[in-house]
């Protein structure tokens, strides 16, 4: 699929576009609920997709632009280590996020790689190659889906009415129960993916988020995506989303800034707040 031509999106952004295309056309959907899983040290799923794609991904994106890869399956000193040496560019990926939609069909999974220089995201996208949709952003060029500028409908204003996606797995239960019960929202909605997740806010597909921890590479692409199309994101400790851990951050998110301050209020009102 050739994409729409984008103004002011440089030729390293769209040839990252079209590398992931390429990676799921290649490597992942051919594998796509017939892979093995397996547990890692901290019980989550793993594949040997997961595996040949984050290889894959080593090799390709030096091509776009050539510094390191660091990468969700490596270890914690290789990630550090890379992370220390990177300040002059360095990509950060996640070879396949949603790794337990993608062993059990659920068409919601993603590969999200972010080209990082200074600290900061450059570029950036998450590609779904189930649903064949690529977000993808560029640093002060606006963020896409397939060519269309996001957000794709104008995100909701007023709390009562919004859509959020909530991780309610990674949220304290006191906080939990609180929005099950009693939201200050609409509705919730939870896709299993949290780079892709970001990208529906960006979309307007969801107007809220709130997720209770997050790696490096869950929101290293998400957040530029989120950012360029209008959105905000903070942490519940911090407005300034870079004051929290760089390894472990929860997120708090809105497409829409009326609806962003409302739902921190409410989150920092709360006894059970998130703390990480």
């Amino acid at each position: 699929m050739n994409l729409p031509a984008v103004a002011h999106v440089s030729v390293h952004c769209l040839a990252l576009v079209e590398r992931l295309r390429a990676l799921g056309r290649e490597v992942i959907m051919p594998r796509h609920m017939t892979a093995l899983r397996e547990r890692k040290a901290d019980g989550s799923l793993l594949t040997e997709v997961d595996i040949a794609a984050q290889k894959w991904l080593a090799q390709h994106l030096p091509q776009i632009i050539d510094c390191p890869v660091l990468g969700e399956e490596m270890t914690e000193p290789e990630q550090r280590s890379l992370w220390r040496q990177g300040a002059d560019g360095l990509w950060i990926i996640d070879p396949i996020d949603g790794t337990t939609n993608f062993i059990n069909g659920v068409p919601f999974f993603g590969t999200s790689v972010a080209f990082y220089r200074g600290a900061q995201p450059q570029i950036a996208c998450v590609y779904n190659p189930a649903a064949d949709e690529a977000f993808y952003a560029e640093r002060g060029q606006g963020s896409y889906m397939n060519g269309m500028s996001l957000p794709l409908r104008r995100p909701t204003a007023a709390l009562a009415d919004c859509v959020a996606g909530v991780d309610f797995k990674r949220v304290p239960k006191p906080l939990a129960d609180r929005l099950a019960t009693c939201p200050p929202y609409y509705s919730q909605r939870n896709f299993g993916s949290s780079a892709i997740e970001w990208c529906f806010v960006a979309a307007g597909r969801l107007d809220l988020y709130l997720h209770g921890g997050q790696m490096l590479w869950d929101y290293a692409a998400g957040r530029l995506i989120l950012e360029e199309s209008g959105g905000s994101m903070c942490t519940p400790d911090h407005d300034d989303f870079d004051q929290a851990d760089l390894w472990r951050r929860a997120v708090v998110g809105a497409g829409d800034p009326r609806a962003f301050r409302a739902w921190v209020d409410w989150l920092r009102q709360q006894p059970a707040a998130l703390t990480a």
